[in-house]
């Protein structure tokens, strides 16, 4: 399996178990990410800890990740980058568009905070 999907409360926790997320793999991360929007999950965290290059097929997927959450009105987090992933989102200038924390545990409550201040 390439990509793990776990499911806690609100949130969706996607971490990817390839080396390389590139346009092997990215039209697969995609095709998920579409199908835990059309299932009502709004709040997606990708976890690419275990992923230590990423291409420019790999960051389009990471946009249409971002891109489904904001439209059901919900949160998507980057987390675990690893230097190359990190310099190549830095270097694309996604470091300002995308949320970004180390652990999928602060994306966790990141999205929690989120969610509150949406409903004070």
């Amino acid at each position: 399996m390439k990509f793990e999907i776990e499911h806690k409360d609100k949130v969706t926790v996607v971490k990817s178990k390839v080396e390389k997320l590139d346009a092997l793999h990215a039209p697969e991360l995609k095709g998920e990410f579409v199908l835990q929007s059309k299932s009502g999950n709004k709040n997606i965290i990708l976890d690419l800890s275990e992923t230590r290059y990423c291409d420019s097929s790999g960051l389009s997927a990471v946009l249409v990740a971002n891109r489904l959450c904001k439209e059901l009105e919900g949160v998507f987090v980057l987390c675990g980058l690893q230097d190359a992933v990190s310099k190549l989102i830095s270097i694309s200038q996604l470091d300002s568009v995308l949320k970004i924390v180390p652990t999928a545990s602060e994306a966790v409550d990141l999205i929690y905070m989120e969610e509150v201040e949406k409903n004070l």
